[in-house]
């Protein structure tokens, strides 16, 4: 059950399954029912009268699971964590200075008097005001711990809706044939809901849904999600289906390795080991052998029966050999491995491996033409003919190479070519050619782009070939991207609602759309890394500020034995029309607007620790601070810690700090957070505060480096203008009212003469929430 409870709470609802009734319904809230719904209003949520009525149904099974209610929200909001800070009441600063430090370095090399704190270190007197430390204020290691005293300080619920069986299977469903490539939260839920084996109902539920014919799974991630759950069940049979290609194979296989849903490079794996475990103090780098324990890793070992059932996948492949070696080309290096770990030449000796065989024989005399060695011989020979002729028999591959193309050949050839095979293009990919046109044909601009895998963002300049065109045939450049892109999503919206009408469904006439829905940017497969437990927002959904105070808050350490393990918290400042910055960090723990609550370096048995930076809105106002970008670096060997949980807390009311430990954390007042679970960031930016907005925008940006000062801040500038570029969903349903001939309605009921009558389509915040659904509006 506690899987179907975390994934509910990921959508601002809560699932109650349908116990059976022993007595009648109750009249007023039992003292049960009565506990919870306080106990869920301390922690910042109320619920709807509908699973109000839920929880309060009389059954024997209710008591059990309305305590499971709560050791999941416990678990998800962290309420058995440790945190607290190293500094009492670090709203107020302490004093400290690097004298302070220079004072106590020496005073343990050469000895003298002072106080001779549990780590061994001395501290000198007249230093560190010891009485306001948890810990060690030079090397940072915790002593105290202290409870969460302030509950409830948010009075602004956030109201959980009533979940039943058939709504988690529409998010099973919806999961499933997602038009966009699932994010690590997305991921996540997938796997706990194909891995809820606990509840008999369930495992019925599951398999209708795995079961249904028109059951339409597109994305290659979420295929190798699905082929590992039934490898797992030993239903081998059910995943030949999913392998079309030899990629798909190699898909698999290199996620079982590593855990990464797409192909990334061994060689790029092992580099950015050994970067993260980099230090700036040279003693300490531990670089070489981070690059050996690497390479050690990535050495490939397999049994017989993995290798046959890789033959057996390998052998039924529908394609031929010759273009089965083309796609096996791009990754060779990792196929000649694979294939000598799994002992394949030994099976495509044997009968019924003939076409293995086959496979094999042309992959190693490599007598087989490539794609895209084609493609680059013609375009190099500015044949856009055959250029062309090749690109429309990989519709998405010519969507992706568009814009170059368009410089390349010029821009009537380019678009009339496209125009042909528009209709083959997924709707993901015309939306994103629409929204980020403007930005690659800007001259002189730079642009923001992910390496493969979650890498660290780069900034790259924008391609030189603009400078060949004048500045009004690049506008034009532009208006020809969207016009034919946001034509073809409007005639594929026409052609959906004519689909309906030949089917005899009703006619629709009205539309209403969340005005929510317009701060939400629709997804494109972004494969974002970390994992949403609170309900969930797409990165660059922006969340209005209803006070002048921010808190950050950064956990780590839960479940790790008691370790020097340095993560850190920063906060960057970018001033308006001035190039210098500020940075409140542990190196700088007073700055304009922000205070920090001290550097923990190191973290205790099990239960983690914390760290809290204050922003005061109103003085970064005054100060002309144009951007705030909350920043988490791993200041240690290695990546940022697994489970380090980071995000904001926001409160119409003043947040309070305890006096006697500093502990600042209060589950009703978190507004967004987010849990890191690959490990191979060094540092991450998880949110911007536009101050002048008062918004904050959700983005997920890694960065390399130790310490906030890596951050190149040009590169989130440019991520945000890239984010605001992006179509929101409000935008997107309304172009979809605009082909299909809907009105628009400012709520979702509306008055015809005297009668109210509902809305025929009602898109709202909670709908938005599920970017699976959202997906949908991508029609193909």
């Amino acid at each position: 059950m506690k899987n179907l409870l975390t994934v509910s709470l990921r959508y601002q609802a809560l699932f109650v399954p349908s116990f059976p009734a022993t007595q009648a319904p109750c009249a007023s809230l039992n003292a049960d029912t009565s506990l919870l719904i306080a106990n869920l209003a301390r922690l910042g949520y109320g619920v709807t009268p509908q699973l109000l009525a839920a929880l309060n149904q009389e059954s024997d099974q209710m008591p059990a699971f309305q305590k499971e209610v709560l050791q999941v929200f416990r678990k998800v909001l962290g309420l058995e964590k440790n945190w607290t800070p190293l500094v009492k009441g670090w709203d107020t600063p302490t004093g400290e200075s690097v004298t302070d430090h220079l004072l106590t370095f020496f005073s343990n090399i050469f000895g003298g008097k002072g106080t001779v704190l549990p780590c061994g270190h001395l501290i000198p007197p007249d230093t560190f005001p010891l009485e306001r430390y948890n810990g060690c204020p030079f090397c940072g290691t915790p002593f105290e711990f202290g409870e969460i005293e302030h509950f409830g300080q948010n009075t602004k619920l956030k109201v959980l809706d009533l979940w039943r069986e058939a709504d988690v299977k529409e998010v099973l469903r919806d999961l499933l044939v997602s038009k966009t490539a699932l994010d690590a939260s997305q991921t996540d839920t997938l796997k706990l809901l194909l891995y809820a084996h606990n509840e008999k109902f369930w495992e019925g539920l599951k398999n209708e849904v795995l079961e249904q014919d028109d059951l339409d799974i597109k994305m290659k991630e979420t295929q190798i999600v699905l082929i590992d759950f039934y490898i797992e069940q030993n239903k081998i049979e059910k995943t030949q289906k999913f392998f079309q290609s030899p990629t798909d194979i190699l898909r698999y296989l290199w996620y079982k390795k590593t855990g990464f849903l797409q192909i990334i490079e061994p060689r790029t794996l092992v580099a950015r080991q050994a970067r993260n475990s980099r230090h700036i103090h040279k003693p300490l780098d531990n670089s070489q052998t981070a690059f050996t324990k690497a390479k050690e890793s990535l050495k490939l070992k397999y049994n017989r029966s993995e290798g046959r059932r890789v033959a057996q996948w390998l052998n039924n492949l529908p394609l031929e050999a010759d273009k089965i070696c083309e796609q096996m080309h791009p990754k060779r290096g990792m196929w000649v491995r694979f294939i000598r770990a799994l002992r394949l030449a030994e099976y495509g000796k044997k009968a019924g491996f003939e076409k293995l065989a086959a496979i094999l024989d042309r992959f190693y005399r490599q007598d087989y033409e490539v794609w895209q060695g084609a493609v680059e011989y013609y375009r190099l020979r500015v044949d856009a003919n055959r250029t062309f002729a090749l690109l429309q028999k990989r519709p998405g591959l010519f969507a992706r190479s568009l814009f170059a193309n368009m410089l390349w050949f010029g821009r009537q050839a380019t678009t009339e070519a496209f125009a042909k095979i528009i209709e083959q293009v997924p709707a993901r990919l015309l939306f994103t050619l629409a929204m980020y046109a403007p930005l690659y044909f800007e001259r002189g601009g730079k642009r923001t782009v992910k390496p493969l895998g979650g890498g660290n963002g780069k900034l790259v300049p924008n391609n030189a070939l603009l400078n060949n065109y004048p500045d009004e045939e690049l506008i034009e450049m532009v208006a020809a991207v969207e016009d034919l892109c946001l034509l073809a999503m409007q005639k594929r919206f026409e052609k959906a609602i004519s689909a309906e009408a030949a089917q005899g469904l009703p006619t629709k006439r009205s539309i209403y759309i969340d005005p929510f829905l317009y701060k939400m940017p629709i997804s494109i497969g972004e494969r974002s890394q970390t994992i949403q437990d609170l309900p969930v927002a797409l990165m660059g959904t922006r969340f209005a500020l209803e006070s002048d105070q921010v808190r950050l808050f950064m956990q780590w350490g839960e479940g790790l034995p008691a370790q020097h393990l340095d993560m850190d918290l920063s906060c960057h400042l970018a001033f308006e029309g001035k190039t210098h910055s500020e940075i409140c960090y542990f190196g700088n723990l007073t700055a304009v607007g922000c205070k920090h609550s001290g550097d923990i370096r190191s973290i205790p048995e099990k239960i983690g620790t914390a760290e809290y930076i204050e922003l005061d809105v109103a003085q970064l106002e005054r100060a002309k601070v144009g951007y705030a970008t909350f920043t988490c670096n791993a200041y240690s060997n290695g990546a940022l810690s697994p489970n380090l949980v980071v995000g904001w807390m926001a409160s119409q009311h003043q947040m309070a700090i305890s006096e006697k430990t500093g502990v600042a954390y209060d589950p009703s007042c978190v507004q967004h957070q987010v849990r890191i679970t690959q490990q191979m960031a060094k540092g991450l930016v998880f949110g911007v505060l536009d101050v002048k907005a008062r918004e904050i925008v959700w983005l997920e940006m890694p960065f390399g480096g130790q310490v906030a000062h890596n951050l190149n801040i040009n590169t989130v500038k440019t991520l945000l203008k890239k984010l605001k570029s992006r179509l929101s969903i409000g935008s997107i349903l309304e172009l979809k009212a605009l082909a299909q001939d809907l009105e628009l309605y400012p709520n979702p009921t509306y008055f015809e003469g005297e009668v109210e009558k509902q809305v025929d389509e009602i898109y709202t915040k909670e709908w938005g929430l599920n970017a699976a659904a959202v997906s949908q509006l991508l029609v193909d």
